[in-house]
């Protein structure tokens, strides 16, 4: 049997964290430590640390995402800076000129944030979000009486 890596691992969970942060699959981070895909799986199941890592690095980048799209869905100012250079004289000047730009709210991104964080009131199927309430509490009471059988009737 192959000797554990997991000390040589553990050393690497805050690596780890930022591998996942930068949106790295897990695939690309077993490479990176020397591992196939499979031992990271095994690790994850048998080191919450690892788990952990892994979890907050990619809460960490859909944060940053998110607050990117409302940013996009709400509108933004910013600064552009030109630099241009030009002959004054004989002579290369150089001219820096700032401006603020703003770039208009987003619909597709105000879609995408409703559909998502309001479906009650912004679904194009209302129906549907019924429907998969009602199969989730199907599934549950089956599991519920697969589990204790059919005492809750």
């Amino acid at each position: 049997m192959a000797k554990s890596k997991w000390h040589q691992v553990r050393t690497k969970l805050v690596l780890i964290e930022e591998w996942s942060k930068s949106g790295l699959t897990e695939q690309q981070i077993a490479h990176n430590l020397g591992i196939g895909r499979s031992t990271l799986g095994e690790y994850k199941r048998q080191y919450p640390e690892l788990l952990e890592a892994l979890r907050r690095g990619r809460e960490a980048i859909i944060t940053e995402i998110e607050n990117s799209l409302v940013k996009r869905a709400l509108g933004f100012s910013y600064q552009e800076t030109k630099v241009s250079i030009r002959q004054i004289n004989g002579k290369e000047v150089r001219f820096t000129e700032k401006s603020t730009k703003y770039q208009v709210p987003d619909v597709g991104a105000c879609i995408i944030l409703l559909k998502n964080k309001d479906r009650q009131n912004w679904s194009d199927n209302p129906a549907k979000i019924d429907l998969e309430r009602e199969i989730f509490l199907f599934r549950k009471q089956l599991e519920l009486a697969r589990l204790y059988g059919d005492e809750e009737q």
